[in-house]
């Protein structure tokens, strides 16, 4: 099993650090311009964020979703790089999510029988408790409740995520796993509107251009997930690695560079230390307009 720990290493080691992601102001809020996503990695998650802020991130993704994440664990994480002088809390981006009953196992973070809005608070506090830290910085709907449309169940956990972010203990809130009808509906009918959007991103979907192009409309910001795993045939096609090798960068550098330019915040779940430095490098990279219209519309 992957086996790492910041207090295992000398700190002058672990701060010789060479880039870590830029940041842009959303909403007061100083967001990293690349997050590093806690998903599917069970017993090494601390380990392995420990790792991603030891290498210079300071945007973590997570959710009060055992059946995927271990909140937790991401938890002390946090604490042990906190403590081991790596990263103060100030410079950590944390950003969780609220799901409902059907994306949970039986490891739920609050009373199904509840109304909504009350687990929304049970859940909430929860990922407080878990994360060790007085506020979040982004809280995260992690999927309406239907496919089509939006429900009473969707309204009423909106309208408690608002209300946790009025009493400042939520500084943005968005939305994930959002079709454009449902996201306009959202912002439409809703008080305060959701600052972020995360969806899984597909190259044969122009990258989801259409909510893209809407969020760029309407001052959200975007947040790409899956960019690699969910196009593995653009990512290793010869157009990508020609186009790689003339830059002599990596084809998930390329894909990387690209979603930044076109302006998502991309996630990255990597496991590799030298992956996480890779990606991060990304920033140096450059691509001109033609490349990004054809990385754009490759899968088309």
């Amino acid at each position: 099993m992957f086996r790492y720990r910041l207090m295992d290493r000398p700190k002058d080691t672990l701060m010789k650090r060479k880039f870590m992601a830029p940041e842009r102001t959303i909403g007061g809020v100083e967001v990293p311009a690349f997050l590093y996503g806690t998903a599917w990695k069970e017993a090494a998650t601390q380990d392995l964020t420990e790792l991603a802020i030891a290498q210079g991130f300071r945007g973590i993704d997570t959710a009060n979703q055992r059946k995927h994440y271990d909140e937790a664990s991401v938890g002390r994480a946090i604490s042990a790089a906190i403590a081991g002088g790596i990263v103060s809390r100030e410079e950590l981006f944390l950003q969780t999510k609220f799901t409902f009953r059907q994306g949970q196992d039986h490891r739920l973070p609050y009373d199904p029988t509840a109304p909504i809005a009350r687990q929304v608070e049970e859940s909430f506090a929860s990922s407080l408790e878990h994360l060790g830290v007085e506020h979040i910085d982004s809280y995260i709907l992690h999927g309406p409740s239907r496919s089509v449309g939006l429900g009473v169940e969707d309204w009423a956990a909106w309208q408690a995520m608002e209300q946790i972010h009025q009493n400042g203990r939520a500084r943005l809130l968005g939305v994930s796993n959002i079709s454009l009808d449902q996201l306009e509906l959202l912002c439409k009918e809703s008080k305060i509107g959701p600052h972020f959007v995360q969806n899984r991103c597909f190259a044969v979907n122009g990258w989801d251009r259409a909510v893209r192009q809407f969020c760029q409309e309407n001052g959200i910001v975007y947040q790409g997930f899956s960019l690699l795993t969910a196009n593995r045939g653009v990512v290793t096609s010869k157009q990508v690695t020609t186009l790689a090798q003339r830059h002599g960068r990596s084809p998930e550098q390329i894909i990387f560079r690209f979603a930044m330019a076109v302006g998502m915040i991309p996630l990255t779940g990597t496991t590799n230390a030298q992956h996480m430095q890779d990606d991060l490098t990304a920033f140096d990279l450059m691509l001109q307009p033609d490349e990004l219209d054809f990385i754009d519309r490759i899968a088309e």
